[in-house]
Protein backbone atom coordinates (compact mmCIF):
# COMPACT_ATOMS: atom_id res chain seq x y z
CA UNK A 1 0.00 0.00 0.00
CA UNK A 2 1.43 2.90 -1.17
CA UNK A 3 1.47 6.12 0.87
CA UNK A 4 0.25 9.10 -1.13
CA UNK A 5 2.76 12.18 -1.40
CA UNK A 6 -0.32 14.35 0.82
CA UNK A 7 -0.25 12.34 3.65
CA UNK A 8 3.37 11.93 3.58
CA UNK A 9 3.41 16.14 2.87
CA UNK A 10 0.45 16.19 6.11
CA UNK A 11 2.39 14.05 8.65
CA UNK A 12 6.31 16.21 7.51
CA UNK A 13 3.73 19.25 8.56
CA UNK A 14 2.56 17.63 11.44
CA UNK A 15 6.65 16.82 12.54
CA UNK A 16 7.39 20.09 12.02
CA UNK A 17 4.65 21.60 14.20
CA UNK A 18 5.39 18.96 17.07
CA UNK A 19 9.27 20.28 16.40
CA UNK A 20 8.65 23.74 16.22
CA UNK A 21 5.85 24.09 19.47
CA UNK A 22 6.81 21.33 21.28
CA UNK A 23 10.67 21.63 21.08
CA UNK A 24 10.82 25.22 23.12
CA UNK A 25 7.64 23.78 25.43
CA UNK A 26 10.10 21.14 26.29
CA UNK A 27 13.49 22.70 27.01
CA UNK A 28 11.29 25.72 28.86
CA UNK A 29 9.70 22.69 31.07
CA UNK A 30 13.08 21.81 31.90
CA UNK A 31 15.15 24.90 32.55
CA UNK A 32 11.80 25.53 34.85
CA UNK A 33 12.34 22.10 36.34
CA UNK A 34 16.20 22.50 37.38
CA UNK A 35 15.90 25.77 38.81
CA UNK A 36 12.83 24.63 40.94
CA UNK A 37 15.05 21.86 42.28
CA UNK A 38 18.23 24.19 42.36
CA UNK A 39 15.54 26.42 44.74
CA UNK A 40 14.82 23.42 46.41
CA UNK A 41 18.27 22.38 47.03
CA UNK A 42 19.13 26.07 48.51
CA UNK A 43 16.28 25.96 50.64
CA UNK A 44 17.46 22.58 52.44
CA UNK A 45 20.87 23.49 52.58
CA UNK A 46 19.51 26.97 54.31
CA UNK A 47 17.37 24.98 56.69
CA UNK A 48 20.38 22.67 57.52
CA UNK A 49 22.47 25.34 58.38
CA UNK A 50 19.63 27.04 60.53
CA UNK A 51 19.29 23.62 62.18
CA UNK A 52 23.01 23.60 63.19
CA UNK A 53 22.78 27.58 64.75
CA UNK A 54 19.59 26.01 66.91
CA UNK A 55 21.80 23.20 67.66
CA UNK A 56 24.67 25.74 68.82
CA UNK A 57 22.40 27.66 71.08
CA UNK A 58 21.24 24.14 72.55
CA UNK A 59 25.04 24.73 73.66
CA UNK A 60 24.91 27.76 75.00
CA UNK A 61 22.22 27.23 77.44
CA UNK A 62 24.03 24.36 78.35
CA UNK A 63 26.22 26.56 79.54
CA UNK A 64 24.37 29.28 81.21
CA UNK A 65 27.23 30.10 83.50
CA UNK A 66 29.07 31.49 80.55
CA UNK A 67 26.14 33.97 80.52
CA UNK A 68 26.77 34.06 76.38
CA UNK A 69 23.25 35.60 75.71
CA UNK A 70 23.08 38.34 78.11
CA UNK A 71 24.51 41.70 76.79
CA UNK A 72 27.53 41.93 79.11
CA UNK A 73 30.25 39.56 78.74
CA UNK A 74 31.13 37.42 81.89
CA UNK A 75 33.60 39.18 84.17
CA UNK A 76 36.35 37.51 85.36
CA UNK A 77 36.35 33.90 84.46
CA UNK A 78 38.13 31.27 85.74
CA UNK A 79 40.25 29.28 83.07
CA UNK A 80 37.87 26.51 82.71
CA UNK A 81 34.64 28.85 81.89
CA UNK A 82 37.49 30.56 79.64
CA UNK A 83 38.13 27.31 77.85
CA UNK A 84 34.48 26.51 77.86
CA UNK A 85 33.77 29.89 76.27
CA UNK A 86 36.72 29.62 73.56
CA UNK A 87 35.70 26.26 72.54
CA UNK A 88 31.88 27.41 71.97
CA UNK A 89 33.52 30.31 69.76
CA UNK A 90 35.31 27.73 67.98
CA UNK A 91 32.13 26.00 67.69
CA UNK A 92 30.49 29.11 66.10
CA UNK A 93 32.99 30.75 64.12
CA UNK A 94 33.22 27.58 62.01
CA UNK A 95 29.64 27.86 61.90
CA UNK A 96 29.78 31.19 60.24
CA UNK A 97 32.38 30.38 57.97
CA UNK A 98 30.06 27.14 57.16
CA UNK A 99 27.09 29.25 56.42
CA UNK A 100 29.46 32.23 54.52
CA UNK A 101 31.16 29.34 52.09
CA UNK A 102 27.38 28.05 51.47
CA UNK A 103 25.20 30.98 51.50
CA UNK A 104 26.55 34.44 50.76
CA UNK A 105 27.84 35.45 47.14
CA UNK A 106 28.33 39.24 45.98
CA UNK A 107 25.26 39.35 43.91
CA UNK A 108 22.41 37.29 45.68
CA UNK A 109 18.24 37.02 44.60
CA UNK A 110 16.07 38.41 47.29
CA UNK A 111 15.37 34.93 48.34
CA UNK A 112 19.05 34.54 49.22
CA UNK A 113 19.57 37.97 50.52
CA UNK A 114 16.97 37.49 53.17
CA UNK A 115 18.33 34.14 54.07
CA UNK A 116 21.81 36.04 54.15
CA UNK A 117 20.50 38.64 56.31
CA UNK A 118 19.35 36.40 58.94
CA UNK A 119 23.37 35.20 59.46
CA UNK A 120 24.49 38.72 59.25
CA UNK A 121 22.23 39.44 61.92
CA UNK A 122 23.92 36.72 63.84
CA UNK A 123 27.50 37.67 63.16
CA UNK A 124 26.88 41.26 64.39
CA UNK A 125 25.38 40.34 67.23
CA UNK A 126 28.06 38.03 68.26
CA UNK A 127 30.75 40.78 67.29
CA UNK A 128 29.05 43.13 69.30
CA UNK A 129 30.28 40.97 72.48
CA UNK A 130 33.38 42.29 74.68
CA UNK A 131 34.44 38.42 74.87
CA UNK A 132 34.37 37.32 71.23
CA UNK A 133 35.14 40.44 69.67
CA UNK A 134 38.88 39.94 71.70
CA UNK A 135 38.93 35.86 70.76
CA UNK A 136 38.15 36.58 66.97
CA UNK A 137 42.35 36.98 66.15
CA UNK A 138 42.36 33.29 68.34
CA UNK A 139 39.09 32.01 66.34
CA UNK A 140 39.94 33.77 62.86
CA UNK A 141 43.39 31.98 62.39
CA UNK A 142 43.44 29.20 59.51
CA UNK A 143 39.62 30.56 57.80
CA UNK A 144 38.79 31.27 54.85
CA UNK A 145 40.94 34.18 53.71
CA UNK A 146 37.46 36.03 51.89
CA UNK A 147 35.56 35.49 55.45
CA UNK A 148 38.44 36.57 57.93
CA UNK A 149 38.21 39.78 55.60
CA UNK A 150 34.38 39.52 55.35
CA UNK A 151 33.93 38.84 59.58
CA UNK A 152 36.69 41.38 60.35
CA UNK A 153 34.63 44.13 58.24
CA UNK A 154 31.63 43.73 60.37
CA UNK A 155 33.25 43.77 63.67
CA UNK A 156 34.98 47.49 62.65
CA UNK A 157 31.15 48.14 62.07
CA UNK A 158 30.10 46.99 65.29
CA UNK A 159 32.43 48.09 67.30
CA UNK A 160 32.14 51.93 65.44
CA UNK A 161 28.46 51.24 66.17
CA UNK A 162 29.25 50.40 69.91
CA UNK A 163 31.36 53.38 70.41
CA UNK A 164 28.61 55.83 69.07
CA UNK A 165 25.87 54.26 71.44
CA UNK A 166 28.09 54.38 74.68
CA UNK A 167 29.18 58.27 73.89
Amino acid sequence: MAVSQEVRDAWELASFVVTALGLPFAIAFFAWEQRKERDNEEEEGYQLLSNAYNDFLKVVLANPDLQLRSNEPLANPTPEQHERMLVIFDMLMSLFERAYLVAYKPDMSETEARRWNSWEDYMREWCHRDDFHNALPLLLRGEDPQFQSYLRRIDEEERGAASIISH
